[in-house]
């Protein structure tokens, strides 16, 4: 738990960012020093820290939401205020597991939503073939019944496949998020529709005794690009939340600030897509032994889930 101890030692620091930002809004940039540009981007870091510190602790939701406004336009503020370069992706980068536990919420519901519909996929294509036909086509259903894997071909185009499967992914996830706006309702039907997919896919294939085939495909490259689709999709709500629930602030202002969160959300998926789409075409496909694969995806998986839980050793030292 948060002690007043704890705050009353870091609230200087917000107070402080909260002063520079309104000097900004006033007169630009240019009404800060260099220094005083420095202390801007080190008092932002401090403060997202801070704030995935109070994250984990119900009892201090108004400096939660102080703090997510306070962030929200510092922001803009700080990454204009540095020079665009490998330095700033970089920063970001570090910086994104903080970004992720923000908006944790919504990112949770994404992932139920696409859950409970590749059960009920799979659970529908068990009892009815005309469903799975009707969700995949009566040419891949024929194929998944021929026990041949639909995936050969793009084995003999890598570089190219490579290409198409990024900016196919890309695609995917920017779509999820940007329909966010439609109240969320636009992201929820895409999340639905890859559920199912994934489902019926899933179903079909092992009814056609095809499940180490298809999982052990998906595995490499799966083990990135599902965990990119549901946090798109948390971004997604999270600009549908802020079109539905303004709460005590003007919904322009809302959904400019959900907008904000969103987009720093779906930005730290694409570097993981581009990952994804190289393993994509150039492993995925390839004869490489079944349990490579499967040891593959796990290793990923697992490489991924602790770069999004960085930090949180830290927050356990947080002074009390």
């Amino acid at each position: 738990m948060i002690s007043t101890r704890w705050l009353e030692q870091h609230q200087s620091g917000w107070h402080r960012l909260d002063e520079l930002v309104e000097r900004t809004s006033r007169g630009g940039l240019k009404a800060l020093n260099r220094s005083e540009l420095q202390e801007l981007g080190l008092l932002y870091r401090q403060i997202a820290s801070d704030l995935a510190a109070l994250v984990e602790d119900p009892a201090a939701a108004r400096y939660t939401d102080y703090l997510n406004q306070l962030l929200a336009r510092a922001h803009h503020l700080v990454y204009a205020a540095e020079r665009p370069g490998p330095t700033v992706a970089f920063r970001f980068l570090v910086d994104y597991p903080h970004v992720l536990r923000r908006s944790l919420a919504p990112c949770l519901i994404s992932l139920a939503i696409m859950l409970a519909a590749a059960a009920l996929g799979a659970s529908l294509a068990y009892r009815d073939r005309d469903f799975k036909i009707s969700i995949l086509g009566p040419a891949m259903v024929e194929t998944i019944d021929r026990r041949e894997m639909w995936t050969h071909s793009i084995v003999a185009i890598k570089p190219v496949a490579s290409s198409f499967i990024m900016t196919n992914n890309m695609s995917v996830a920017l779509m999820t998020f940007a329909i966010g706006i439609t109240a969320g309702l636009g992201t929820t039907y895409m999340l639905i529709f890859n559920g199912l997919m994934l489902g019926v896919v899933g179903m079909a294939c092992a009814q056609a005794g095809m499940s180490l085939s298809l999982w052990s495909f998906v595995a490499p490259h799966g083990a990135l690009e599902l965990p990119a689709i549901v946090i798109a999709g948390g971004a997604g709500l999270r600009l549908g939340q802020g079109v539905l629930f303004p709460g005590v602030r003007p919904r322009r202002q809302s959904i400019a600030l959900a907008g904000s969160e969103a987009v720093q959300l779906v930005l730290g998926c694409i570097p993981i897509l581009v990952i994804a789409g190289i393993i994509e075409a150039f492993v995925s496909p390839t004869d490489l032994a079944v349990a490579l694969k499967l040891a593959m995806g796990g290793a990923l998986f697992v490489l991924l889930i602790a770069y999004l839980g960085r930090g949180r050793q830290r927050l356990a030292a947080t002074p009390e």
